[in-house]
C-alpha cells in the first residue's frame, strides 16, 4: 500500500505540470488569435460589402415608364435603370434589380432586401427621418391630369368635392392629404399601386383627376390611346435622389460621387435625352 502511494504521487505531479503547460500554451494561442485582425462582413461597411459581392442590389417599381419598367425582352429598362447601371459601373460592380410596388420599397430597403432604391423617390423631410438620400439626380414638375373633355378642373382649388387618384405611398399622396385638402377643402382620394390603373380609371371617368409629371404619363398615354391632358401650371416640383439605409455614409458618398461624375462627363445628358427627348434643366 505504501509503495503504491510513492509511485502515484510522482505520476500525478507530472500530469499536473503537463496540464498547466498545455493550458498556458492554449491561452497564448487564444491571445494571438484575438490580436490578429480578421475581416468579416459583419464589421465592414456597406460599400465594401457591395464591392466584395460584385453586385449593387437596386429596388424600383418596374411599372413607371419611362423611368423604370419591364421591356419586351422582360428586362428592367428606363431612365432610372440606366442611371443605376452607370452608378454600378462606376463602383466597379454589376446591378441587380428587384421590382415591387412603390408603397413597400422603403420598408424593403430597411429590411436589407436591396442596397438602394432608384425609383423616383422624392426627397422629403419626413423620409429623411428613416432613410438617407444622395443629392438629387432629377427634378420633375407635377401637373394636374384630367380627361380631354374636362372643363371644370383647371387648378388645384377645383379639386374640392371631386374624386382624385394618386399613387399609394408616393409623395403626391402626401401632398394631396397634407397640403391640398387643407388648402382647397375636402375631396376624395383614391390610391393606386401603379400609374396605368389610375389612368385607366381617369380615362373611364371613375376619377375626376390625378396628379403626375408629363414625362411619366406620355409613354402610357401613347401606348393605350387614353384621352387625357395636363392642365394649368405645375402645382409643385419634386427632386428625387437615390435612397439608402441610415448610417452608411461611405456608401452614400460613393453613390454621390458616381452621380457627380456621370453628370460631369456628359453621360447624364445622354441618358436624359434618350428617355425624354430633350436636354435636362440645370440640376
Amino acid at each position: 500500500m505504501t509503495s503504491n502511494k510513492k509511485r502515484f504521487f510522482p505520476i500525478a505531479a507530472a500530469i499536473l505540470v503537463l496540464a498547466l503547460v498545455l493550458g498556458a500554451c492554449g491561452a497564448n494561442n487564444t491571445n494571438k488569435g484575438s490580436n490578429s485582425p480578421t475581416p468579416s462582413a459583419g464589421t465592414s461597411n456597406l460599400l465594401d460589402q457591395v464591392k466584395e459581392s460584385g453586385v449593387l442590389k437596386v429596388g424600383l417599381m418596374g411599372t413607371y415608364a419611362p423611368y423604370n419598367f419591364t421591356n419586351e425582352k422582360n428586362e428592367i429598362d428606363g431612365f432610372d435603370a440606366d442611371i443605376a447601371k452607370e452608378v454600378a459601373k462606376r463602383l466597379g460592380v454589376k446591378v441587380e434589380f428587384t421590382a415591387q410596388d412603390f408603397s413597400g420599397l422603403i420598408s424593403s430597403l430597411q429590411a436589407k432586401k436591396f442596397d438602394a432604391i432608384i425609383s423616383q423617390v422624392t426627397i422629403t423631410d419626413e423620409r429623411k427621418k428613416v432613410i438617407d438620400f444622395t443629392e438629387p439626380y432629377i427634378t420633375n414638375e407635377v401637373k394636374i391630369i384630367v380627361p380631354e373633355k374636362n372643363t371644370t378642373i383647371t387648378k388645384l382649388e377645383d379639386f374640392k368635392g371631386k374624386n382624385i387618384g394618386v399613387g399609394l405611398g408616393t409623395n403626391d399622396e402626401t401632398y394631396l392629404r397634407d397640403v391640398a385638402i387643407p388648402q382647397v377643402g375636402k375631396f376624395t382620394i383614391k390610391t393606386y399601386d401603379d400609374v396605368i390603373t389610375s389612368l385607366q380609371d381617369l380615362n373611364a371617368g371613375r376619377i375626376d383627376a390625378t396628379i403626375n409629371n408629363i414625362h411619366a404619363l406620355k409613354p402610357i398615354v401613347d401606348k393605350n390611346g387614353f384621352k387625357i391632358k395636363a392642365v394649368g401650371e405645375a402645382i409643385k416640383a419634386d427632386s428625387a435622389g437615390i435612397a439608402v439605409r441610415k448610417d452608411n455614409p461611405e456608401f452614400r458618398d460613393a453613390l454621390d460621387k458616381a452621380l457627380k461624375d456621370l453628370k460631369a462627363d456628359g453621360t447624364y445628358d445622354t441618358i436624359f435625352e434618350k428617355w425624354f427627348g430633350e436636354k435636362p434643366a440645370a440640376q
